[in-house]
């Protein structure tokens, strides 16, 4: 493989010592011991004509184009350049994901991202190139496969391109391909998403799910309501368990960024205690079978949007309008991440910029005080 420090770094150990060759300098290579210790090393030839291994020095002393150098200084001192024995040949995409990258990588995703993943390798990734060796795989190929699935699905084809990538990646790290040809690639730009509910339409709101529980569908406007009132994802809420409803809070064993707690407030605390108990473990079971979930596909919500005149709002656009009210109201932004379960605030800061209007009166207030100290001067 064409060495890097990065991926040097990157060699773990083995049950046996291995070494792994430098493909821009012939006979270069690292060596990898069981125990973890790495070495630089260079092949040469002994004067009865057989190839033998030197030691240039361990891996932490030394960068990989200073071990290049250090192996061109003794080939300059008389060393021959050694024969490298021939590259074996590149395995096709398909068996190269299904055995190196599903044992590196695949065990180590949650549930959920093995579900995306597969189904993107099954319905899109594999079919396109899973018969072809992985260095006959050229950039305009992966192009030419991006541009057609965003015909269709410009976010689908965002989440494959990433997971190509990663496989790629770790292709070159294996030196099965010198670069990643879908480096080059860019992922499709996705509209900004700033839409949320003001005062008046989650009023709007409140009073069409009203009409709606009158017409039968209580629990779908009760997970509605919970949306709005804990900035869950609709997930985590459809598939919450009574094992994970507390008096104060709910403690999810499971989300998108893992366990989390998710404080309540009263109303959402009265939405949960008025749920029916019943033998399920599900807050909101299944209609068909009490032992599942229910879908996440609410039929209400379609009715509801259009009678409060809010139809371009989607249902996770209800935990952006939780999150940007808190932001309004003061709430500072490392506290709305924990409260989001966000796993950086730098995702929270896309809804900073939302409470413009009392930025403004802030710093109105902020230079009256200051005005009036200056007065005591």
């Amino acid at each position: 493989m064409r060495l890097t420090d990065g991926a040097v770094a990157r060699l773990r150990p083995r049950e046996r010592e291995y070494a792994v060759w430098d493909r821009r300098v012939a006979g270069l290579g690292v060596r990898v011991r069981p125990t973890g210790g790495r070495t630089w090393v260079m092949l040469e030839e002994t004067t009865e004509g057989r190839t033998r291994r030197r030691s240039l020095g361990p891996v932490s002393t030394m960068s990989v184009e200073e071990a290049r150098r250090a192996c061109h200084a003794r080939r300059a001192a008389g060393e021959p350049e050694p024969k490298v024995p021939a590259k074996p040949p590149a395995p096709p995409f398909r068996d190269f994901v299904e055995g190196e990258w599903r044992e590196a990588h695949f065990g180590r995703c949650k549930p959920s991202t093995q579900r995306t993943m597969s189904h993107h390798l099954e319905r899109r990734i594999l079919p396109a190139f899973g018969s072809t060796p992985l260095d006959r795989i050229a950039p305009a190929r992966v192009g030419r496969w991006f541009d057609d699935y965003s015909r269709t699905a410009p976010g689908g084809a965002n989440r494959a391109l990433d997971i190509l990538h990663q496989i790629f990646n770790f292709a070159v790290d294996r030196g099965h391909i010198d670069a990643n040809p879908a480096r080059d690639v860019r992922r499709n730009r996705r509209p900004a998403l700033t839409r949320f509910l003001s005062r008046e339409e989650i009023s709007r709101l409140h009073e069409a799910l009203d009409a709606g529980t009158r017409k039968g569908d209580r629990q779908q406007a009760d997970i509605v309501r919970l949306l709005l009132l804990t900035g869950c994802r609709l997930g985590e809420i459809v598939k919450l368990q009574w094992s994970e409803v507390q008096r104060d809070m709910l403690v999810l064993a499971d989300s998108k960024t893992g366990p989390r707690k998710v404080p309540l407030n009263s109303r959402a605390r009265a939405i949960l205690e008025r749920q029916p108990r019943g033998e399920s473990p599900f807050v909101f079971p299944s209609p068909f079978d009490p032992a599942r979930p229910r879908s996440t596909q609410l039929r209400l919500w379609n009715r509801v949007r259009r009678e409060a005149g809010i139809e371009d709002v989607r249902l996770h656009d209800l935990r952006h309008t939780h999150a940007s009210h808190a932001v309004m109201n003061g709430v500072p932004v490392p506290v709305v991440s924990r409260l989001l379960g966000h796993s950086n605030t730098r995702m929270t800061l896309r809804y900073a910029h939302l409470g413009d209007r009392d930025i403004e009166q802030a710093a109105e207030r902020i230079g009256h005080s200051i005005a009036a100290a200056m007065s005591l001067a």
